[in-house]
């Protein structure tokens, strides 16, 4: 499962999980510190708060090639970029200096971030295995812009394959379509395939017309089986399939330059060649 649908929104289930965890840590920290009158659910905010801008520092620090140019992009947390073991190294030390500095709510604080830090691993590594279970290509009826039938396996021929899930109506998708075309013309090692969900052909082709798109393997998916199989229920969504045809990263949201080459490092590094035009240009 990569997201789960609230409405007519999807929600990436790995923030939804981070979330989760630090409610948890609330609740724990409530309890404990009600019982020694040391009430901390604001010192928790403020781990969390101090955590996730770590977390979104040391990404952008980590990528920060990838910014250049896009100065206001590092700032715009839409594209998911977090380093969140950045995130949890801040977390543990801002924390441990608390309790050094406040000893009435040592114990209260320490059994909340306990809490919150085993929640949080223990679904996410249940996630994770659950995740197994979806590594391959899924075998779902594809078509090209034609109509005419497209074999998902055939056409990775043994490379790593980038599986962008989009719509011509969401906007997320649309802005993150430069990133995706630049990216497929500087790595001719990876398959970028666009399945855009439940639109007819002709309206994909228009679409790439009046935004003058020059994009590879696009394909139709009309019954949106791919997002069912995959569990994505929200777009954009990104995955990344290594040479094996095997699932080994998944983004759900808007793509920046930098979270996009966090998923295309899990690839064999020979892949991420920059082709020769691009690097002369360079």
């Amino acid at each position: 499962m990569l997201s789960v649908g609230v409405g007519p929104v999807g929600l990436s289930i790995g923030h939804l999980l981070l979330v989760f965890a630090f409610v948890v840590a609330l609740i724990v920290g409530a309890i404990v510190g009600r019982k020694h009158k040391t009430p901390i659910a604001g010192t928790l905010s403020d781990i969390f708060v101090v955590a996730m801008l770590s977390a979104r520092i040391g990404f952008v620090i980590r990528y920060y090639e990838h910014y250049q140019g896009d100065w206001l992009g590092m700032i715009d947390i839409r594209d998911g970029g977090f380093d969140m073991i950045t995130g949890l190294i801040v977390a543990l030390v801002f924390g441990g200096f608390l309790m050094w500095r406040r000893a009435n709510s040592r114990r209260a604080l320490g059994t909340a971030m306990v809490a919150g830090l085993l929640t949080w691993g223990f679904t996410t590594g249940t996630l994770g295995l659950i995740n197994q279970q979806l590594k391959g290509l899924p075998e779902v009826a594809l078509t090209d812009l034609n109509e005419q039938p497209v074999d998902l396996t055939a056409l990775a021929n043994g490379q790593p394959t980038v599986v962008n899930l989009w719509a011509t109506w969401c906007p997320p998708c649309i802005r993150e379509m430069p990133v995706l075309e630049e990216a497929q013309k500087r790595y001719p090692g990876i398959n970028f395939v666009f399945a855009n969900q439940g639109e007819h052909p002709e309206t994909i082709q228009k679409f790439l017309s009046e935004q003058n798109l020059d994009l590879h393997h696009v394909l139709s998916d009309r019954q949106g089986q791919f997002g069912r199989v995959t569990g994505s229920h929200g777009l954009p969504t990104t995955l990344f399939y290594n040479a094996e045809g095997n699932m080994v990263d998944s983004h759900m949201g808007e793509l920046s330059r930098a979270s996009l080459f966090r998923g295309l490092e899990r690839f064999d590094a020979r892949h991420l060649t920059p082709s020769e035009e691009i690097t002369s240009n360079d």
